[in-house]
């Protein structure tokens, strides 16, 4: 009987050799966790002053057309790009006209214009979304030569038109009058030519496009008018009051100075990623409030009339 008490004893040791053997051979459940893991991170609260990451790409955007718009959207690029590193914004100038053929034919991201799209014949202006950035004066312009200060609507037109083709007809000194005009593509021409010449047509004269190009030639030449947008004045040129109105920002928000015209920024369709959110950028305060009245433009918001495609004018 001790014999076989002390034979299952040794199985019984055998037995529990093997199970352990076998429990060092098997694949180790997995480790747990350490209490103290770092937590996922938590994203970032975005800066409610610039768009949000997930709205931009690293396309590029075009953006060409009016030379009077040109300065406000150069800029504006500019303080877009620096907030959003990637982004890249090639600004270019070349008239309303080409800027709404440029984007309704996909060559540009978005057409500039001084006029809306449907005063552009050949622009299929349904395809098209309106952006309206700003608001921007326009006058004549000449040198600080020409002691000329006010000019009657019909003394303009007649000096454009070719009828009055020396100061002295209209009280300054006997000088003679050279034209300075814009291509027909030109939306300052379009706006200029409808609201202070009643849509008369201009005499010929030097034409050039580029704004800057046409208030060095005022500037240089003896005699020479022109018009400009108000963002283009400084001390090289005088801009002349028109029947008497002086064209500045109390009497264009009224419209008592009727020479102006909406700043539009288009787009083929609805605009999208980083072109979205760069046209959302220009209608922060930080930019109407700011960089649109350092430029000599209006913000949107300061009007107090809205002219609609056809010329009407309402009160807001």
């Amino acid at each position: 009987m001790k014999k076989l008490s002390k034979m299952f004893m040794a199985l019984t040791f055998v037995g529990a050799l093997l199970a352990g053997c076998g429990s060092n051979n098997a694949a180790p459940a997995p480790a747990q966790q350490p209490a103290t893991s770092t937590p996922a991170a938590t994203p970032a609260t975005p800066d409610a002053s610039k768009p949000a990451a997930e709205t931009t790409s690293s396309e590029p955007i075009t953006a060409v057309g009016s030379t009077a718009l040109q300065p406000l959207v150069e800029q504006t690029a500019k303080d877009f790009m620096a907030k959003n590193q990637g982004v890249q914004i090639q600004v270019q100038g070349g008239g309303s006209g080409t800027g709404l053929s440029q984007v309704a034919s996909g060559a540009a991201t978005i057409g500039n214009s001084d006029i809306y799209a449907e005063e552009k014949k050949g622009i299929p202006a349904n395809e098209l979304v309106d952006h309206k950035v700003a608001v921007v004066g326009m006058a004549a312009a000449v040198s600080p030569k020409v002691k000329v200060d006010n000019l009657t609507k019909q003394q303009l037109i007649d000096i454009f038109t070719g009828k009055i083709t020396n100061w002295k007809e209209v009280g300054g000194d006997d000088m003679k009058i050279t034209l300075v005009n814009r291509p027909k593509s030109s939306g300052t021409r379009a706006t200029f030519s409808k609201f202070a010449l009643d849509g008369k047509e201009e005499a010929e004269g030097i034409t050039e496009d580029s704004s800057g190009t046409v208030r060095k030639i005022i500037a240089e030449t003896p005699g020479a008018i022109g018009y400009l947008a108000l963002s283009y004045f400084n001390d090289s040129v005088k801009a002349l009051k028109l029947d008497g109105v002086e064209a500045n920002a109390e009497n264009i928000i009224s419209n008592k100075y009727p020479v102006w015209a909406y700043e539009h920024m288009y787009t083929k369709g609805e605009a999208t990623g980083s072109a979205k959110a760069f046209l959302e950028f220009i209608l922060t305060d930080e930019v109407q409030k700011k960089t649109v009245t350092e430029l000599g433009f209006l913000p949107i918001t300061d009007m107090k009339v809205e002219r609609d495609v056809e010329g009407k004018v309402t009160q807001k």
